[in-house]
C-alpha cells in the first residue's frame, strides 16, 4: 500500500484536505529520458582549441613564438623547433590546470543548483532543481525561487515577484487553477501560472509543473542565471596591476637592452634574442594563473567543508573577518526541539516523550490547542516537537482532531509574534480558534488583568532562566461565521506555557574557543528572552554574557548610542530579522569586518550589507541564499569556522606562490642582463632556457603551493587587516632577498667558471644547473615561512615530488642527452660539477632556513 501524504493549506478556498502522492521514481526516470534535465544551456567546458587560442593571446606565448621564428630565420631550425615544442608542453600544462579548475567549478554548480521541494511516491523530498520533471508536484513556500513553470493547484495568500521576467516590480497575487484558465504570458494578477526563477514573496501553495528547462518562459527568453559573470575582486585587480607594471617595465627594459646590445656589439639579432629573453624573465604571467586556480580550487575545497561559495570575494575576505554574528537556533544549537516543561493550571510539570507521566485536563488542553495552532505537516522544529508529544500523550484521548476543518489562518507578523488557526467543530457547530506564539503576544491577545499578567510574567521568566524557549498558548470560540480581520479581535483564554529545549551542537564550545584564539569576536543574535539567551551564552562560553541588548532597547537608541554599546555587547535578544541590518551597519561603522548568518526573507538586507553574508542551506530561503556570499550546506557553526580556517590557508598559500614567483624571476632577469652589464661575457639565458624554467615555475606556483597544508598557527593569530595587500612590502623585501641570494650565488658560479677558463658552453651549463637547483630550493623554502624544509617534508603534498622529480628528469635530459645538450648550448658536466651546483643551490637558500629558526626562537613569527 502506497504511503500518502496529507496536506492542508489553511485557505478559505480550500474546503477539503488533499491526498497527494505525486510521481513515482519510474515515472520521473521516463520523463527525464524524454525531456532531459530542468536546466538551461550554459557555457560548455573549454575545448582544446579554445584553450590553445587563450594561450596564443598570452604575452609569454607570443614571446616564445617570436624567439622560435627568429631562430628559424637565423638558420637554427633545431632550436626553433625546441622552442615550439616547449609551447606545446605549456599548452598541455595549461589544459590540465583549466580542466582541474573546471572540475572544481562543475562540483560547485551541482551544489548551487536551485532546490525544489516536491511530492514523490507520497513523500515530501527536497531535490536539485535540475531533477524536476513535467507533472511533478512542487510545494511553494515564502522566500523560495520557483524552479520551473507550473500551474497553481492550491494556494494561501500566494504572491510572486515576476520582475525578473516582466520588469514589473510590484508582486502579483496567484489564484487556484481551473480547467477554463488559458495560458497567457505575462499572465499577471490573479492568474494560476507561476514561472521559473520568479520569487515567492508571500504565502504558500502547491503547483503542478508543465514546463522545464528550455521550454520555460525563462528558457524562451534565453537568459541563463548560471552564466551571469562576476565583477573582478580586489585581489584580481591588485594582481592585474602587478602584471601590468611588470609588463611595462619589461617592455621598456627589453627595448633598452636591444638598443644597447646592438650599438655596443653590432649584433642586432642576438640583441633582439637577449631583449626577448629579458622580457620573458621579467613577465610574471603566473600571477594571473595562480589567482584563477587558487580561487576555483579554494571554492571547491571550502565546499568539501559543507560551505558553498557564491561570491569569490568571500574567499579573500574570510581571513579578515573580525566579527561573526550568528543566529542561535540551528547554527549554535541543533535545531531539534524537545518539549521538556509545561505550565498550565498554575503548576509546572516535566514532560517529554520518554516518561510515562499522566497529564491532567489542563495539560491535555494545552497540548491540544498547541497542535491545532501548528501546521499539520510542520517544518518548524518547535511544531514538530509539539506534534510528537501530542501523538504520545493524546493518542488515546478525544483531544486529537484530524477531522476538523481549517478555515482561516492568521499568520505571525513582526507586529504580533503569534499565529492563530480557525477550525470548524462539527459536533457543536461552532468555530474554535487556537493561538500560539511569544508569551508577550499571547498575553496581549488574552487581555489579562495586571495581577494575573504579572504572575504569568514571573512564570515565563522562570522557564526562560532555565534556558527554555518559551511559547504561550491560548484558545477562543465563536458561533459567527464572519471572522474578524485581525486575530486580536477574538476573545482569547490563556491556556499555558510550553518550555522547549534546543541543545547546543556538540562542537560549539570548541569552535567558539577557536574563534577567540583566531581573534574573531562572536556575537549571538536570538529572538529568545534575555534570560534564555544568557543561559545559552554561558553554556557555550560566549564572552561577556552579562551585557545584553534587546531589540526594544535598540529601537530606543540613537545611532551614536548604538555604536558605543555594540563595541562590547556580544548578546542580542528579542531581535527581529530587520534589526540585524542595524547590527551589521553599526559594526561596520566601528571598523569591523562582519560575517553574518541568516535564513529568512527578512534577513536578506543584513546578509547583503555584511562583508560576508552566510545563508543557511537546509532551512534557509532562496532569497537569503541569493543575498549571501556563502551558504552553509549543513547549517553548522563548525562549518563557518572551517571556512575561516580554509580562507586563511588559501590566502597564505597564494602569498607563498606569489612570493616564489617574484623571487625566481629576479635571478632569471639578472642573468639575462649579463651581456649588457659585462662586455665580452658569454650569454647565459637564451629564450629556450627561460621556456625550460617556465615548465617548473608554472606547475610549482599553481599546484604545489595551492595544495600546501595550513600553517600550525593559522587560527592563533589575529585577522588580517582588510587593506593588507596580497603582496605587501614585507613580502617584497623577503622575496627580493631570496632572489638576490640566488642571483649572487649563480653569478659566483658563473664568474668562477670564467676565471677558471672553462669553455662557454660549460660556463652556461654550470650556471644554469645552479639556477635550477636554487629554483627547486626556492620552492621548498617558500612552502612555509615558519617551518623548515625538513618539517614541511613531513606533510603530504603529492605535487611536490611530481614537480621536483620532473624538473630533475628534464635537467638530466638537457645535460646528458646529446641532441638536447646541443640545443641548450651546454657541455657535459661530471658528477663533481653537479655536486658543486647542488652545494651552490643549497647555499643560496640556507640563510632563509636559519632565518626561520631564529625568528621562531625569538617569537617574531608574523604572517
Amino acid at each position: 500500500m502506497e504511503h500518502l501524504i496529507q496536506i492542508s493549506f489553511n485557505s478559505e478556498m480550500n474546503k477539503e484536505n488533499y491526498l497527494l502522492k505525486g510521481l513515482s521514481d519510474s515515472e520521473v526516470a521516463l520523463r527525464l529520458k524524454r525531456n532531459g534535465y530542468n536546466e538551461l544551456k550554459s557555457s560548455k567546458p573549454k575545448s582544446v582549441f579554445r584553450i590553445v587560442l587563450e594561450v596564443i593571446k598570452e604575452p609569454m606565448f607570443l614571446l616564445l613564438v617570436a624567439c622560435g621564428a627568429l631562430y628559424i630565420l637565423l638558420g637554427d631550425t633545431g632550436e626553433g623547433i625546441m622552442l615550439m615544442a616547449s609551447v606545446v608542453i605549456i599548452i598541455i600544462i595549461t589544459f590540465y590546470q583549466e580542466r582541474r579548475s573546471e572540475r572544481a567549478l562543475d562540483a560547485l554548480k551541482e551544489l548551487s543548483s536551485p532546490r525544489a521541494l516536491v511530492i514523490r511516491n507520497g513523500e515530501e523530498k527536497r531535490i536539485a532543481g535540475r531533477e524536476l520533471v513535467v507533472d511533478d508536484l512542487i510545494l511553494l513556500q515564502e522566500g523560495d525561487r520557483i524552479p520551473a513553470d507550473a500551474m497553481v493547484m492550491e494556494s494561501l495568500n500566494l504572491r510572486i515577484d515576476e520582475s525578473l521576467l516582466t520588469g514589473e516590480s510590484v508582486s502579483v497575487h496567484k489564484s487556484k487553477w481551473n480547467e477554463k484558465d488559458e495560458f497567457i504570458f505575462p499572465s499577471g494578477e490573479n492568474s494560476a501560472f507561476v514561472y521559473s526563477a520568479t520569487m515567492i514573496v508571500q504565502g504558500h501553495g502547491i503547483a503542478k509543473v508543465f514546463a522545464t528547462g528550455t521550454n520555460t518562459q525563462l528558457g524562451k527568453i534565453g537568459k541563463s542565471l548560471e552564466s551571469v559573470g562576476q565583477e573582478k575582486t580586489l585581489l584580481q585587480k591588485e594582481t592585474a596591476n602587478i602584471v601590468k607594471v611588470f609588463s611595462i617595465v619589461g617592455l621598456f627594459t627589453c627595448i633598452i637592452l636591444i638598443v644597447v646590445y646592438g650599438l655596443t656589439r653590432g649584433d642586432w639579432l642576438n640583441g633582439i634574442l637577449s631583449g626577448l629573453s629579458l622580457a620573458m624573465a621579467l613577465l610574471p604571467e603566473e600571477f594571473a594563473v595562480v589567482l584563477t586556480i587558487f580561487m576555483a580550487m579554494g571554492a571547491w575545497r571550502i565546499s568539501k567543508k559543507n560551505v558553498l561559495t557564491r561570491k569569490p570575494s568571500a574567499i579573500e575576505t574570510l581571513g579578515s573577518v573580525t566579527v561573526l554574528c550568528c543566529d542561535k537556533t540551528g547554527t549554535l544549537t541543533e535545531n531539534k526541539m524537545t518539549l521538556k516543561k509545561l505550565f498550565a493550571g498554575g503548576k509546572f510539570i516535566e514532560s517529554d516523550e520518554s516518561n510515562d507521566l499522566e497529564l491532567d485536563e489542563n495539560f491535555h488542553s494545552l497540548i491540544e490547542y498547541s497542535i491545532l495552532a501548528s501546521q499539520k505537516n510542520p517544518f518548524d522544529p518547535m511544531e514538530k516537537a509539539i506534534l510528537k508529544l501530542g501523538e504520545i500523550k493524546l493518542s488515546k484521548t478525544e483531544h486529537l482532531h484530524s477531522d476538523w476543518q481549517l478555515l482561516k489562518e492568521y499568520p505571525l507578523s513582526s507586529e504580533l509574534l503569534a499565529m492563530s488557526h480557525v477550525f470548524h467543530e462539527p459536533a457543536k457547530n461552532e468555530f474554535v480558534i487556537a493561538a500560539k506564539g511569544s508569551p508577550e503576544a499571547i498575553l496581549q491577545l488574552c487581555h489579562l488583568n495586571k495581577v494575573d499578567e504579572e504572575v504569568l510574567k514571573n512564570n515565563i521568566s522562570q522557564l526562560a532562566s532555565e534556558g527554555y524557549r518559551v511559547l504561550g498558548v491560548a484558545k477562543s470560540k465563536t458561533h459567527s461565521e464572519k471572522f474578524p480581520e485581525e486575530q486580536h479581535d477574538f476573545h482569547f483564554e490563556f491556556l499555558g506555557l510550553l518550555g522547549l529545549e534546543d541543545p547546543l551542537r556538540e562542537s560549539v564550545i570548541e569552535d567558539l574557543k577557536s574563534c577567540y584564539d583566531a581573534g574573531v569576536r562572536v556575537i549571538m543574535i536570538t529572538g529568545d528572552y534575555p534570560v534564555t539567551a544568557q543561559n545559552i551564552a554561558r553554556q557555550m562560553g560566549l564572552k561577556n554574557p552579562e551585557e545584553i541588548l534587546t531589540g526594544h532597547e535598540m529601537n530606543e537608541m540613537n545611532e551614536l548610542m548604538l555604536l558605543e554599546k555594540i563595541r562590547t555587547t556580544n548578546l542580542f535578544a528579542r531581535v527581529v530579522p530587520e534589526q540585524k541590518l542595524m547590527i551589521v551597519n553599526a559594526l561596520k561603522e566601528n571598523g569591523e569586518i562582519v560575517a553574518m548568518t541568516g535564513d529568512g526573507v527578512n534577513d536578506a538586507p543584513a546578509l547583503k550589507a555584511a562583508h560576508i553574508g552566510i545563508a543557511m542551506g537546509q532551512r534557509g530561503t532562496d532569497v537569503a541564499r541569493e543575498a549571501s556570499s556563502l551558504v552553509l550546506l549543513d547549517d553548522k557553526f563548525s562549518s563557518i569556522i572551517a571556512a575561516i580556517r580554509l580562507g586563511r590557508r588559501i590566502y597564505d598559500n597564494m602569498q607563498k606562490a606569489m612570493g616564489y614567483i617574484f623571487s625566481v624571476h629576479l635571478p632569471i632577469a639578472g642573468l639575462t642582463l649579463l651581456p649588457v652589464l659585462f662586455m665580452g661575457m658569454p650569454i647565459v639565458m637564451f629564450p629556450l632556457h627561460i621556456a625550460f624554467l617556465e615548465l617548473i615555475i608554472d606547475p610549482a606556483s599553481s599546484l604545489i603551493f595551492e595544495g600546501e597544508e595550513e600553517e600550525k598557527n593559522i587560527m592563533n593569530r589575529p585577522p588580517r587587516k582588510s587593506n593588507t595587500k596580497v603582496f605587501g612590502l614585507q613580502r617584497i623585501i623577503i622575496s627580493t632577498m631570496q632572489g638576490a641570494f640566488v642571483l649572487a650565488i649563480s653569478l659566483g658560479v658563473y664568474f668562477i667558471a670564467i676565471k677558471l677558463q672553462r669553455p662557454t658552453d660549460e660556463v652556461r651549463a654550470l650556471t644554469f644547473t645552479t639556477l635550477i637547483f636554487s629554483n627547486l630550493g626556492l620552492i621548498l623554502i617558500n612552502r612555509s615561512w615558519t617551518r623548515t624544509i625538513i618539517e614541511t617534508f613531513q606533510e603530504k603534498n603529492r605535487s611536490v615530488k611530481w614537480v621536483l622529480g620532473s624538473g630533475l628528469i628534464f635537467l638530466t635530459v638537457v645535460l646528458y642527452v646529446p641532441i638536447a645538450r646541443k640545443f641548450f648550448h651546454f657541455s657535459f658536466l661530471h658528477w663533481d660539477d653537479i655536486l658543486i651546483c647542488i652545494c651552490a643551490g643549497v647555499i643560496s637558500i640556507i640563510w632563509f632556513e636559519l632565518f626561520k629558526i631564529l625568528r621562531r626562537k625569538y617569537k617574531y613569527i608574523n604572517h
